[in-house]
């Protein structure tokens, strides 16, 4: 896929799982969704999940919904990573990662800035 038809990227047009991560996450609150489609700048996975909670117990349970509705799916993670301290959850579903930030982890790994090039879709 060349980087013009991934800008062409919609909220429609994303892949399901994509979709019932990004719900669950708005579902339990998180705060600034975004979702950089990666498949034209990235050979290791396809779509960042990005979004924080104000604490780590949000984060957290941002994490458990996702999971489980994922898991209804059929859709389970090949890692996770940072559940038990809260401020940054990695969830690791091969074709798409989902980043659970604290606000001040976010603010500091930046992660929308560093992959800038990843065309973006904010809900």
């Amino acid at each position: 896929m060349d980087s013009q038809e991934a800008k062409k990227i919609t909220k429609r047009g994303l892949p399901s799982d994509i979709k019932t991560a990004v719900k669950a996450g708005q579902d339990k609150k998180g705060e600034e969704i975004l979702v950089l489609d990666l498949r034209a700048v990235s050979s290791f996975t396809d779509f960042f999940i990005i979004m924080n909670g104000n604490s780590g117990r949000q984060n957290a349970s941002l994490a458990e919904t996702i999971a489980q509705d994922l898991k209804k799916s059929g859709v389970r993670p090949l890692g996770v990573e940072g559940a038990a301290h809260g401020e940054w959850v990695l969830m690791d579903y091969g074709n798409f990662v989902v980043h659970i930030f604290s606000k001040l982890a976010r603010d500091y790994y930046a992660l929308e800035k560093l992959w800038g090039d990843a065309p973006k879709l904010a809900y």
